[in-house]
């Protein structure tokens, strides 16, 4: 039933792009060739009736992305902080998606706070202002504490943006169905699993207690990172749709003319925006996933304050191993070794030649090496790492998604702040500093502690589970005589394995 209803949906997004004009600006952005844009405009044309007249007020490319709805919002969020894909002109446009959305009253923000917390707002806050920022999940209103007069940032969610996201959720879908049914050569990229990656990215942020909780697990994380600080949540008012925090001042970290007035050094700012989330998805596996300008400020102090974590990324310390070793690999234009990590991760097909695959890396990674430090992008090293690994049959990692999307738009960010900066130059030392304590002798030591940690507390239940094992399994009349036997060796085995493993795990401790 929900086809029409898709098949719609999608029509009425290429008719709302052609209606408002942003076809074309999208078209010049991207620098489409004649015939995609003609291809393009000739489908969307007949429909624009069909289409969203959206703000008149607005640019064409803003106007469109409103008009259609929250999870296009998001996608041009993430355009807006990429100046250097779309042009300055378009990702200036595109940055009113970060916070200065048309925000909804404050009447419907109070029914809400007083919902959620079960009592009136004036019990609560004095000073319950109008919104400050306003974006596509959630709109925010300063007050202050009424028993303590504190300042506070109390976040509300968007009534019905539940149904709204969940309509274009589905589209999503049926779009990337309808792709894999008429282009079998797209399952590879797995278009499915990764709108089924985006639906819980976006599910996750559709409840405030999660936020909430987030919140509290990154500042755990982060507590002793120098020049960075969060918001502290209040947990007694907050809820699904409503989380108070306390309430920081600072500059806009897009907003370079209030910077240089301000007397901030965007050049470290720029370096430092870009190391801390490189060491917040290698050293603890948790970052922040939606770091565009319109969530970072910076305090009076210099201090890079992180605001709205709806969206954290999180990868386990296998995969940050091998994401350190390929960025490492390619700082280092060790071509081979970035290739051998492909293959020991199970990226590529292991009947492919390693060999080759590390002289398609090289044609990757030279070009970068000789541009300018003001041409130097991730976003086009994975571009063209995309390309080749596309070649080799590589299969889309939908836990690497949100790592290379975020890593995209924090590249932007610094960009933004300091067009002329190396990101490798930047990087390396904080890869570097990831690779020499996870990755050579004293990583392994500590991955040894760990496996003897396990081994003393599996130990002693080792023969029963085998046992278990054995009887669980139909076997003709001599093997249970044999395995019976086997029993009391099993029993006598785990007994040394555990023995070997609190000594081993002593030594290893004291060494």
């Amino acid at each position: 039933m929900r086809g029409p209803h898709n098949i719609l949906r999608l029509i009425r997004t290429g008719a709302t792009l052609e209606r408002t004009g942003a076809m074309a600006k999208v078209m010049d952005a991207f620098d489409a060739p004649p015939l995609v844009r003609v291809t393009m405009r000739v489908l969307a044309w007949p429909f624009q009736w069909l289409g969203y007249r959206g703000d008149p007020a607005m640019p064409p490319a803003t106007r469109a992305l409103t008009a259609l709805g929250p999870a296009y919002i998001k996608f041009g969020q993430i355009l807006s902080t990429r100046p250097d894909l779309v042009g300055d002109e378009l990702a200036t446009q595109l940055r009113v998606l970060q916070d200065k959305l048309p925000p909804f009253s404050v009447g419907d923000a109070k029914r809400v706070v007083a919902e959620q917390l079960g009592e009136p707002v004036d019990a609560v806050f004095d000073d319950f202002s109008d919104p400050v920022a306003a974006a596509s999940i959630a709109q925010v209103h300063s007050a202050r504490l009424r028993d303590t007069g504190e300042a506070v940032a109390v976040k509300v969610l968007r009534p019905g943006i539940e149904r709204a996201f969940r309509r274009d959720i589905d589209a999503f879908y049926f779009a990337a169905r309808t792709i894999e049914l008429l282009s079998p050569g797209s399952r590879r990229l797995r278009p499915t699993d990764v709108i089924a990656h985006f639906e819980g990215v976006v599910m996750g942020e559709l409840d405030l207690r999660l936020e909430a909780a987030s919140a509290s697990e990154f500042a755990a994380n982060t507590a002793d990172d120098e020049g960075f600080g969060l918001p502290q949540v209040m947990w007694p008012l907050s809820g699904r749709r409503v989380m108070t925090m306390t309430w920081v001042d600072g500059t806009p970290l897009g907003d370079n003319a209030a910077l240089d007035a301000a007397g901030h050094d965007r050049v470290t700012l720029g370096e430092r925006v870009l190391q801390l989330f490189l060491s917040h998805a290698l050293r603890d596996g948790y970052f922040h996933a939606d770091m565009h300008q319109g969530n970072l400020k910076v305090a009076p102090s210099g201090e890079i304050v992180a605001y709205d974590f709806g969206i954290m990324g999180h990868i386990d310390e296998y995969t940050r191993k091998v994401y350190a070793e390929i960025l490492y690999g390619f700082i280092k234009r060790d071509y081979r070794r970035v290739a051998e990590v492909h293959f020991e991760a199970g990226y590529v097909p292991a009947d492919r030649d390693v060999d080759e695959f590390a002289r398609a890396l090289r044609a990757v990674g030279e070009p970068i090496f000789g541009m300018d430090a003001s041409k130097i992008s991730m976003g086009k090293l994975l571009s063209y790492l995309f390309e080749v690994t596309e070649r080799f049959g590589m299969e889309t990692r939908t836990e690497l998604i949100l790592l290379q999307r975020t890593m995209v738009v924090v590249e932007g960010v610094a960009r933004s702040l300091n067009p002329q900066i190396n990101i490798w130059q930047v990087a390396r030392p904080v890869v570097e500093d990831y690779i020499r304590k996870n990755i050579g002798p004293q990583a392994a030591l500590r991955d040894l502690k760990k496996t003897l940690e396990v081994l003393t507390r599996y130990g002693p239940r080792l023969p029963s589970i085998v046992e278990n094992a054995l009887i669980r399994q139909s076997m003709p009349v001599e093997p249970p005589q044999r395995a019976s036997r086997l029993i009391p060796a099993l029993w006598a085995a785990g007994g040394m394995a555990t023995g070997a493993a609190a000594a081993l795990a002593a030594v290893a401790l004291l060494a």
